[in-house]
């Protein structure tokens, strides 16, 4: 069976209650997406946990090497990262101490393979999606 996102009303619904949100390549270049969008996500209220192993801090944040370095929950693990990469990122999503609700693939990401093993675990998963977009439309007032 072909992957299917959650319905829009579920995705409100999931954002409506996320706090916390790290973000699996989120970069310290400014003119970087990952930066762009974590930055509009962090002006909505949103925690933005980074997750850089190049970066000390960014976005005024503690960056970590890996997600299962995240001793704090988190409520969607965001991902700018290849597709090809994606697999490993679902394994360290499964590996953390407590695991997140939601697996989010950026727009023009999808891996199956990832996909399926975030969701074995219960998590659910978005992909190919902007998380900004998203939250811009379904939540224009957080």
């Amino acid at each position: 069976m072909a992957f299917e996102n959650p319905s829009r009303d579920r995705i409100k619904e999931l954002l409506q209650q996320t706090k916390t949100i790290a973000v699996v390549g989120l970069s310290d270049k400014p003119d970087r997406t990952s930066y762009m969008v974590s930055q509009a996500m962090q002006a909505k209220g949103y925690r933005i946990i980074p997750v850089n192993p190049n970066a000390d801090t960014v976005l005024g944040e503690k960056s970590y090497a890996s997600l299962t370095d995240i001793e704090e929950p988190v409520d969607i693990v965001n991902v700018f990262r290849r597709s090809e990469d994606t697999v490993s990122v679902a394994k360290d999503a499964l590996a953390m101490k407590i695991k997140p609700a939601v697996f989010w693939l950026q727009l023009g990401i999808a891996n199956d393979e990832a996909a399926a093993l975030a969701a074995g675990a219960g998590i659910e998963v978005i992909m190919d999606r902007c998380i900004k977009v998203e939250d811009s439309i379904l939540l224009p007032k957080k």
